[in-house]
């Protein structure tokens, strides 16, 4: 059967033609969202099989972790600008700017995005408003522990960025976290060795679902991130701060960049990271707006229309799970997931019995050491198979090109006209939309 040409945006999407939310706040927190705990119970019953009890729709978000990613470069007008800038301390401000202006790219509520199975890959695009294009390719590298990898490139601007991210569940009483271990290479091509261009080690703040089991449920960003360029000794120690029982506000961050090599502090971050974020000079205590998320518009990326992609793509993976989740059919959305589940099962045990080892297919381990080709760059555990020349543009649009397909077949000769779909749940009044692409020859 032919899969419909229907292609998420998500919550995500409809947040970028919304202003968002100046705090935590005054963030909107759906009505059924008690809390997890009186969900589950509420399904029990005597005799009742605890495999079938499901989690509430609001705890899932209609995309999985390989496409939620995509936020981190949602935004081409901190993106693009940071190759042109000469200056090695306001280019590293610039990549720091760039650095903190996806955050706010959320789901209302707790979202939780679906856990992308061993094997899954989601390739997406941006055509930015120069008419250059950038071009995005993921793939779960890993199950147990899990790891999604991925690679990132607008070569246009010489600009990549190679990730991998290790999310680990740990439970602390009435709270959930998301330890977000991994990190991310962001290279500026024009600038630094030309073979690996200025690099900029990136990680993450930590995720945690406040309010699990009574009380609210709320999202919160919390603990220490960093961004360091070692080619000019320059870092940012970024804290996401979360709110105290009797103190303090939600989402606010704080920081410091410096000069590693001096210990001289040149600047302070302060702000909302779902608000506005300031940028202080520590000489002349002139402070500035770095950047105004209450205002910011991001852009989604394009994809691929499903009948065209392969059935271990994210969104035609989970399309039947999406569908059934923006439908709130708790039953439907649960047995769709465990199809998938169960057939990840499956292979696990079959590769086991004919002991086959599994390699992901689009990247290879790092070879990182003395020595190595991938020196430094050993926390990455995985970077995209392939050789890139990306200081000759046009060569690195063939060579991405040619690793997976990321843009539309050509060859079907279709023009693929898009419209907004909006779905508003009866009792939340939520509305998730959606881009129903329809096909003419």
């Amino acid at each position: 059967m032919p899969v419909p040409h229907l292609r998420r945006t998500s919550q995500a999407s409809r947040s970028s033609m919304e202003d968002s939310p100046a705090s935590g706040e005054d963030e909107v927190v759906e009505p059924e969202q008690g809390n997890v705990l009186s969900h589950i119970i509420s399904q029990l019953r005597p005799g009742a099989d605890l495999s079938r009890v499901v989690l509430p729709t609001f705890i899932l978000e209609p995309r999985s972790m390989l496409e939620r990613i995509t936020n981190f470069m949602a935004h081409p007008e901190t993106l693009l600008p940071m190759s042109e800038i000469e200056d090695p301390v306001e280019r590293f401000v610039s990549v720091v700017k760039f650095y903190l202006s996806g955050w706010h790219i959320k789901p209302q509520g707790v979202k939780k995005p679906l856990n992308p199975i061993l094997g899954e890959t989601f390739t997406c695009y941006w055509d930015y408003p120069d008419g250059t294009r950038a071009y995005y390719i993921s793939e779960q590298t890993s199950h147990h522990p899990p790891k999604s990898s991925y690679f990132f490139a607008a070569p246009d601007h010489k600009i990549r960025i190679d990730g991998t991210l290790k999310p680990r569940s740990k439970f602390l009483g009435n709270s959930a976290a998301s330890i977000m271990e991994g990190i991310a290479i962001l290279r500026l091509m024009s600038h630094g060795d030309k073979e690996k261009g200025e690099r900029y080690i990136l990680t993450q703040p930590n995720m945690y679902a406040r309010g699990i089991l009574f009380g609210k449920m709320k999202y919160e960003l919390g603990d220490h991130s960093y961004v360091r360029c070692p080619e000019n000794h320059l870092v940012a120690d970024i804290e996401f701060k979360t709110k105290g029982y009797f103190s303090g506000t939600y989402n606010a961050i704080g920081g410091t960049i410096k000069n590693e090599k001096t210990g001289e502090v040149l600047y302070e971050l302060s702000g909302l990271w779902n608000g506005e974020m300031y940028l202080k000079d520590v000489h002349t205590h002139k402070q500035d707006v770095l950047f105004d998320a209450r205002h910011a518009k991001h852009s989604p990326p394009l994809v691929r229309p499903i009948d065209q992609q392969g059935d271990r793509e994210s969104q035609r993976l989970w399309h039947n799970t999406v569908e059934a989740i923006v439908a709130r059919n708790h039953i439907l959305a649960t047995d769709e997931k465990t199809k998938i589940e169960d057939r990840q099962r499956d292979e696990t045990a079959k590769r086991a019995d004919e002991g086959i080892d599994w390699h992901p297919r689009l990247f290879r381990a790092v070879q990182g050491g003395p020595g190595g080709p991938d020196e430094g760059e050993e926390d990455l555990d995985w970077i995209i198979n392939a050789q890139i020349d990306m200081q000759n543009p046009q060569v690195a649009t063939e060579q991405i090109l040619s690793i997976v397909p990321i843009v539309q077949d050509s060859e079907t000769k279709t023009t693929v006209h898009q419209s907004i779909v909006e779905r508003k749940d009866s009792q939340t009044s939520e509305e998730e939309q959606f881009v129903d692409a329809q096909e003419t020859s």
